[in-house]
């Protein structure tokens, strides 16, 4: 396996920071974030600054493609591989996913996350059923299919919770009879802690070549205290350090290795319990204490 880290959990970095950082670390590789990020509304960096708001580690999506250059002597000058692109771009939205996918054609990293659409949103903006949402999504991910094949680049869908591939299962069923080498599936631990969750090893074999790309954070679900008017508890989901969160990593990559699955694995840790740096560093330790690092 080789180990990256997205830096959509480095906030406090500049690019420079994080590639020169992770490197000296001994990350094998990185995969940036790329969407327009804004301080939160009423706030200013670094106030406002957090993992989805004001994070310095971000490239912008507004001229990206004029960035190409800079984001590639980044990279290469820290001596890091690309695990793919963290990309933000809705699959309805085909301009920003044939730029998505021009950008890593151009920088040779190989695959780019497209955002599959939230199932509650849209039942609110258009008033879709699942199935219409469902549809018009697989529409939508036959055209990136076709312009991923043409860029020599891979497509992938994220097993993300309130969206509507929150499993491994659902998104198997918008992915198949798809080229598996032009699109492929993030398999999420701690997104499945929130929602989706499905025997890991049994999901492995189910999405067969379809498994591409695997992300690794932990979460955990606190009751709130609250509840409510019928006197039921309310609970919330928040994410957690790596040993501490609800899912086994030692056990999901077990469960890796049993599959056979030798690719790319990328942490994204939005915990805050250690200071950044620390946090990184130990989580390498960690990864390497679990699994070997690919020669």
């Amino acid at each position: 396996m080789k180990f990256s880290v997205f830096t959509a959990s480095t906030p406090d970095w500049t690019p420079e920071q994080a590639a020169t950082t992770l490197a000296e670390q001994g990350w094998d590789g990185i995969e940036w974030r790329i969407v327009d990020d804004r301080p939160a509304e009423g706030t200013t960096v670094p106030d406002g600054r957090s993992f989805w708001a004001g994070n310095k580690s971000t490239w912008q999506f507004t001229g990206i493609r004029d960035r190409v250059g800079e984001i590639a002597r980044i990279t290469d000058q820290a001596g890091l591989e690309y695990s793919g692109i963290g990309g933000y771009q809705q699959a309805s939205n085909r301009d920003g996913v044939e730029t998505m996918l021009r950008v890593t054609s151009e920088l040779g990293a190989r695959q780019v996350r497209v955002s599959m659409p939230m199932y509650r949103q849209e039942k609110e903006r258009t008033g879709e059923t699942y199935t219409q949402v469902f549809d018009r999504t697989r529409a939508d991910l036959e055209w990136a299919v076709s312009r991923a094949t043409e860029l020599g680049v891979k497509a992938l869908v994220e097993l993300h919770h309130m969206t509507i591939t929150p499993s491994a299962s659902a998104a198997l069923r918008l992915v198949d009879g798809l080229d598996p080498e032009h699109v492929g599936v993030i398999h999420d631990l701690g997104n499945l802690v929130i929602e989706g969750h499905e025997d890991h090893l049994a999901a492995f074999e189910l999405l067969g070549p379809y498994l591409a790309h695997v992300h690794v954070k932990n979460a955990r679900w606190v009751d709130t205290g609250d509840t409510r008017a019928d006197g039921s508890s309310i609970w919330q989901n928040e994410w957690a350090p790596l040993r501490t969160g609800q899912a086994s990593v030692s056990e999901y990559f077990a469960a890796l290795a049993t599959h056979g699955y030798d690719g790319w694995v990328t942490i994204e840790d939005f915990s805050t319990d250690l200071p950044l740096e620390t946090r990184t560093a130990d989580n390498l330790a960690y990864l390497r204490s679990l699994a070997p690092v690919s020669a």
